[in-house]
């Protein structure tokens, strides 16, 4: 594995409820880029215009500082939905939350259109469990419209002491009107890598989210899977992972490819331009991949599959991505807070930007259910007939498949996207067997 990625570039995927924001902390040195440009006069002097009329003329007194900060975040609120102000209890919990756990429902949420939008619940928290799904608009947090709140504020009043309810009202693409849905609160402990062979020769591997140790602890998946036997197909599955440290992402993506770009950045400033390049070696042995997205799956996944798909390495399966492309930078101000900035912009591999676009998968499979049809009777064939001949092939497994519906159906309906993708790599193993 390539461990020469040094921490320290900020990218924050959203606000996870809880104290859990994966990211990497990183300032930029002090510049004197632009300081000694025109500052804006007439401007500043209506800004002071309108903070003494607010001083004067306000219903009730105001803090100055209250004042301050709250104009400091309209500035930063009003650039894109990932700036923000971050006070002393925000940057406190931000730097806190690196450790991977935290309180509260288990989802990531943004801003959009003053509502607050559900990136992607976490795997096995009280959100996916509870059937909160990507996509969803929170509008109600109990009985508190969600409409004028900061995405900070509404976080805030979705934290809470483990075990007590919330009851978030939302609305749902496809579903007519609003559902209410109670949550109890919990400790959310994240486990970023779990896996398990679906099938002999085929493993699975699922990320929930990218925390620092995250790439290491997929190799060493990977490698477990491979001590049960050969593997033929691995599935990777980033559906519902909001992102996390760009350090790990970059880890995962380089234990899959031999060399070559993985993704870089461009901003304003030479500090924010990076370009993250694989070290040789393929944990996987170059055995054929698919990678599971859907909408929930943002930044740092969308990272990981980009440079999968632009290298060739897999088959992207699933919906088209969140579109989360860009690079928050922390940066520590006086007093214990912090400005979290958007400072640049991520790229595929072959210059596709990430930013509002997503990933457009490979295979476009739909979020669907599927039942077992209905029992007819026994199937009649040529085995089932009186004094059929007997084939000359005692061998009724000749190409290596599990012809047992009864290992396959149960997985089909308990979670369609993956069936799919077992069964295409199954196909690709066939046919790589047959060149």
């Amino acid at each position: 594995m390539n461990n020469r990625f040094s921490v320290g570039y900020g990218l924050v995927t959203g606000v996870i409820l809880g104290v859990f924001l994966s990211v990497s902390i990183g300032v930029f040195a002090d510049r004197n880029d632009g300081a000694n440009a025109a500052l804006p006069i007439e401007d500043l002097r209506r800004f002071t215009d309108v903070y003494m009329r607010i001083k004067r003329n306000y219903v009730t007194e105001v803090d100055d500082r209250e004042l301050l900060d709250n104009a400091i975040k309209g500035m930063l609120s009003g650039l894109d939905p990932h700036s923000a102000y971050l006070d002393e209890r925000e940057f406190r919990d931000l730097q806190v939350g690196t450790s991977g756990e935290f309180g509260g429902l288990g989802i990531e949420v943004g801003m959009e259109d003053g509502f607050i939008k559900v990136i992607a619940p976490i795997d096995d928290t009280p959100a996916s469990r509870a059937g909160i799904r990507a996509g969803d608009l929170i509008i109600r947090l109990d009985d508190t419209p969600v409409k004028g709140m900061t995405l900070s504020d509404a976080v805030n009043k979705m934290r809470g002491k483990r075990g007590t309810d919330i009851t978030l009202t939302i609305m749902r693409d496809g579903v007519e009107g609003p559902q209410r849905i109670t949550i109890t609160r919990d400790i959310i402990r994240v486990q970023s890598v779990r896996s398990e062979l679906l099938e002999p020769g085929f493993g699975y591997v699922r990320i929930t989210n990218f925390q620092a140790r995250t790439a290491r602890d997929l190799v060493r998946a990977v490698e477990g899977l491979q001590e049960k036997g050969p593997l033929k197909g691995l599935v990777l599955d980033l559906r519902n992972n909001p992102g996390g440290v760009l350090n790990g992402a970059v880890g995962v993506s380089d234990a899959f490819l031999d060399g070559g770009l993985i993704v870089y950045t461009e901003g304003r400033l030479q500090e924010s331009q990076f370009r993250y390049t694989a070290s040789p070696g393929d944990v996987a042995g170059g055995v054929p991949m698919v990678v599971l997205v859907n909408e929930g799956s943002a930044s740092a996944s969308e990272i990981v599959a980009g440079a999968l798909q632009d290298h060739r390495r897999a088959v992207i399966m699933g919906s088209p991505t969140f579109g989360k492309g860009s690079v928050q930078t922390i940066l520590p101000l006086a007093q214990d807070t912090a400005i979290k900035l958007t400072t640049a912009r991520y790229f595929t591999p072959d210059g596709r930007s990430i930013q509002a676009e997503g990933i457009q998968p490979d295979i476009r499979i739909e979020p669907l259910t599927v039942t077992r049809a209905d029992d007819n009777g026994p199937t009649v064939n040529e085995a089932s007939l009186q004094r059929h001949l007997d084939g000359d092939n005692n061998d009724t497994n000749r190409n290596g498949v599990d012809r047992d519906d009864k290992e396959r159906e149960p997985l089909a309906q308990r979670d369609y996207g993956l069936y799919e993708a077992l069964n295409l790599l199954k196909g690709l193993a066939i046919m790589g067997s047959r060149l």
